[in-house]
């Protein structure tokens, strides 16, 4: 018998553990229930309801195919071995299938998960499948991971043209099985319930997954390079949560792109250059992550930007994470966060930096919050972007580069839609001071700005100056 272990990889189609264990045999499935881990790890309730929503999906899916799908509780990840262990014994397993995951946590299971099972005979078998490229194959001249992304880009690039991942085929239907599926819990303690109109604007199943991705390739990609920055604009993919659950591959999604683009990876149409972009950038979050552990520990990846004297300032961070700082764009955005689970790209950034640069607050902090939060929560992507946004990472945007979001609400909802769906309290302004009430006037019912953008951003230029040089060598340029 073989078992495919279940994690971030909730689907039939492209799943490489899955067709690697049907291959060799009868199968089935097993996924373990951890909330004592996922508390560790912050992860959102809105997520842990996606999981099981799409478990019940994939139930149905396997059961087409007479795969099983068993559910067991540990607790915590140390407690897996044994779990484990006991549905090998239970069912006469001798090789366990998994998809490789890259966290320092998740490696150290895997072992340990690993070494009990060689005590028994029984076979781990680990592969390659939620990334284009196995972490330590992309690397420098010197033989170290890449630190840039536009360098770990143009390495890519040269192996996707020599050879592109294939899509794994589906699995092989076996004879039925007398194993009966475990029923998906509805709910797991300790997660709160999760509002009906948030599941509606995410629904689960990688059908879902997949219509969604060829409703972007075909009808949005086109406009992504312009409209993935208007926040009023459905004119992203929107399948974060499907990547991060696993529900849809890297792969379906670098194949479709490319199939509108004549397999043009660097030409042709702008927006699946510009999407395939975003692929490579989660790819490259992930390769950091494995190259890099540092980071899964929540350190910066710049040890010298660990001696930034970061404010203790509970009452603006409870405004930042209450969408109440009296700028517009930030607590929009906030609240989007709050309500669906999800916020627009550009305004992670927006806020990210407004957090970690205007207020001065520790980006960990905001690293924190949005993993509670997030529908889409991902270790190596969310620590990635944080750090980019605070000049602690790998690639990061300068230390002195700060945006103002007064600018970016400006320039990137112009006509003020974003603000005025999330903050209706500001519905009666016109286009231009829509972007920024406070000192000339107020608004009933909206907060006055809690920070002045000019003399805190300057606040952090001055924090960030006084790190050790090697930390940062250029002069200061203009605000952006």
């Amino acid at each position: 018998m073989q078992l495919i272990w279940l994690r971030s990889d909730l689907r039939v189609h492209d799943n490489t553990a899955l067709v690697a264990a049907c291959e060799r045999g009868p199968a089935l499935a097993l996924w373990l229930a951890s909330p004592g881990q996922w508390k560790d790890h912050d992860d959102a309730p809105c997520k842990v309801d996606f999981w099981l929503r799409n478990l019940r999906e994939l139930k149905d899916a396997l059961a087409h195919y007479n795969i099983p799908l068993l559910v067991r509780h540990a607790e915590h990840w140390s407690s897996a071995p044994q779990v484990i262990h006991e549905v090998c014994r239970e069912h006469d397993v001798q090789d366990v299938h998994v998809n490789e995951e890259y966290g320092i946590n998740e490696a150290r299971r895997d072992r340990a998960v690993g070494e009990l099972l060689q005590r028994h005979d029984i076979t781990l078998h680990s592969h390659l499948d939620q990334l284009l490229f196995k972490p330590g194959t992309v690397l420098t001249k010197s033989g170290g991971y890449f630190k840039v992304f536009t360098q770990f880009r143009k390495v890519c690039y040269q192996r996707l043209h020599h050879a592109l991942p294939p899509l794994q085929r589906l699995p092989r239907k076996q004879a039925k099985s007398t194993i009966d599926s475990d029923e998906i819990p509805a709910s797991i303690k300790g997660f709160a319930q999760t509002p009906d109109t948030l599941r509606e604007q995410w629904p689960a199943g990688e059908d879902h997954a997949r219509k969604r991705l060829k409703n972007f390739v075909d009808d949005l990609m086109a406009d992504y390079p312009v409209t993935r920055d208007l926040p009023a604009v459905d004119g992203t993919s929107q399948l974060s949560p499907y990547l991060a659950a696993g529900v849809i591959s890297v792969r379906q999604c670098l194949h479709a792109a490319l199939a509108s683009n004549h397999g043009e990876f660097e030409s042709g149409n702008p927006g699946a250059v510009s999407w395939i972009n975003e692929l490579l950038w989660r790819e490259f979050y992930k390769h950091v992550l494995a190259g890099y552990p540092r980071v899964s520990r929540h350190r910066a990846f710049r040890p010298a930007t660990e001696a930034v004297q970061w404010r203790d300032a509970p009452s603006d961070l409870e405004a930042w994470q209450q969408g109440r700082t009296g700028v517009p764009i930030v607590d929009a955005a906030m609240r989007q966060l709050l309500a669906t689970g999800w916020m627009h790209n550009r305004l992670r950034m927006v806020v990210a930096m407004f957090l970690s640069k205007n207020l001065l607050i520790d980006w960990r902090e905001g690293e924190r919050f949005f993993m509670r939060h997030l529908i889409d929560g991902d270790l190596a992507a969310n620590n990635g972007g944080w750090q980019w946004s605070a000049s602690t990472g790998t690639d990061s945007v300068p230390y002195f580069r700060v945006f103002n979001p007064v600018s970016q609400s400006q320039r990137f909802d112009s006509k003020g839609r974003f603000l005025k769906h999330w903050l209706p309290e500001l519905q009666d302004l016109d286009e231009r001071d829509v972007h920024s009430p406070g000192g000339l006037f107020a608004v009933k019912g909206y907060p006055q700005p809690i920070v002045d953008l000019g003399r805190s951003r300057q606040r952090a230029i001055e924090a960030f100056r006084q790190l050790p040089k090697d930390s940062e060598e250029v002069e200061p340029d203009r605000d952006y």
